[in-house]
């Protein structure tokens, strides 16, 4: 075995400790660096495109708006430990219910907001409180909630139906310009950069849930039942109520999440949501959050939903038209991260990076380092 004195003398490279940042600091930062990286990339590999507008680089934001509001809403349940895989059935039940709502019913645009909301708190609770308080698999339960929706979605309609209700449409073409982020042509023409109403909505749920984690007890609970949930419960914490809350609140984002994707696409289908469980489980895992829990920002989700935009973006302008392709590249990124977070987790449990190596592999590193030394 190494010991503490001969692991200090190995190479300051390999022998990373954790005393200036936490793992949640180190994610964020590489989440960050990564966005920014691959977006200078891409306005030096396409500066002919118009890549660097300003227009452009909202437009990332504004046509994955609901992947983040869902997005958020995973990263709050992956904070405590749990998952929930529903949500993209949630999204796509709460596009087709508002697509009947309007087209088939005639009922007002406004009816659709508290419509949406109802759909994603009765999932949430639901669920809540089978993996809370009846302690089933999340995994399970979700599973079962995800086929449910995707049920409800085929007996309702097992067609596409177009949303052309005024109000609605009127709230879909909607734009909140920025006067002061434009860019201007040759010609005097200015392109301002704009939020569409969904971004609005995904961008208010940002900041809600940034005090929320932050500056309230239910957040620091949050955090305490994902890290430990035993010592949570010590300190006094009911981390029964904790998990049921975090999935309320999720099914709500949820519910959110389709409202703002049926602005974005006005249409009721079968395929709307689909996959996109995965696309907000990687975004949270990409922008930092930990399956195993307590770890994880919703600022770190932000940034990893516009690197999922950026490569939705970017792959089909390198020729890779193939619709498989932005997947690909997001499982690449999301295994990269999963394998950091494992190495982050392990290094912080004993002590620097060189304990997650095995025994043989520690011996001979120290051998060759006294060699060189020497």
């Amino acid at each position: 075995m190494i010991n503490t004195k001969e692991k200090t003398e190995l190479s300051p490279s390999l022998a990373i400790k954790h005393k200036g940042l936490s793992n949640t600091g180190i994610m964020l930062i590489i989440t960050i660096g990564l966005f920014v990286l691959l977006y200078i990339i891409s306005v030096i590999l396409f500066k002919d495109s118009n890549f660097a507008k300003f227009s452009v680089f909202f437009n990332f934001f504004n046509t994955k708006a609901y992947l983040l509001a869902i997005s958020l809403g995973l990263t709050v349940v992956m904070i405590t430990g749990s998952i929930d895989i529903s949500v993209g059935g949630v999204t796509g039940l709460v596009s087709m219910v508002i697509a009947v709502m309007l087209t088939e019913n005639g009922i007002n645009a406004i009816w659709t907001i508290p419509a949406a909301l109802g759909i994603g708190l009765a999932f949430g609770i639901v669920q809540g409180f089978l993996v809370a308080y009846m302690e089933i698999q999340p995994f399970i339960v979700t599973l079962s909630g995800m086929f449910f929706a995707r049920g409800m979605i085929s007996m309702l309609r097992i067609v596409s139906i177009p949303i052309s209700d005024k109000l609605f449409m009127k709230w879909s073409d909607a734009k909140l310009y920025i006067p002061f982020l434009f860019n201007e042509s040759k010609r005097g023409v200015r392109d301002v950069a704009y939020l569409t109403p969904a971004a609005v909505i995904a961008l208010l749920v940002l900041i809600f849930l940034i005090v929320l984690l932050k500056y309230t007890r239910f957040g620091r609970s949050l955090y305490a039942v994902g890290g430990n949930r035993q010592s949570a419960s010590l300190m006094g914490i009911d981390a029964k109520k904790v998990t049921f809350m975090a999935h309320v609140l999720c099914g709500l984002l949820a519910g959110i999440g389709g409202f703002c994707f049926t602005l974005f696409a006005p249409s009721g289908n079968p395929a709307n949501g689909l996959r996109y469980e995965m696309d907000a489980i990687s975004s949270s895992v990409i922008g930092g959050t930990m399956l195993s829990g307590g770890v994880g920002l919703p600022i770190g989700t932000f940034f990893g939903v516009m690197i999922n935009g950026l490569v939705a973006r970017v792959v089909p302008m390198l020729g890779l038209i193939d619709a498989a392709w932005p997947s690909i590249i997001t499982s690449a990124f999301l295994f990269a991260f999963i394998v950091l977070q494992s190495i982050l987790s392990i290094a912080s449990r004993k002590g620097d990076v060189v304990q997650i190596l095995p025994y043989w592999l520690r011996s001979w590193l120290q051998i060759m380092f006294k060699s060189n030394t020497e």
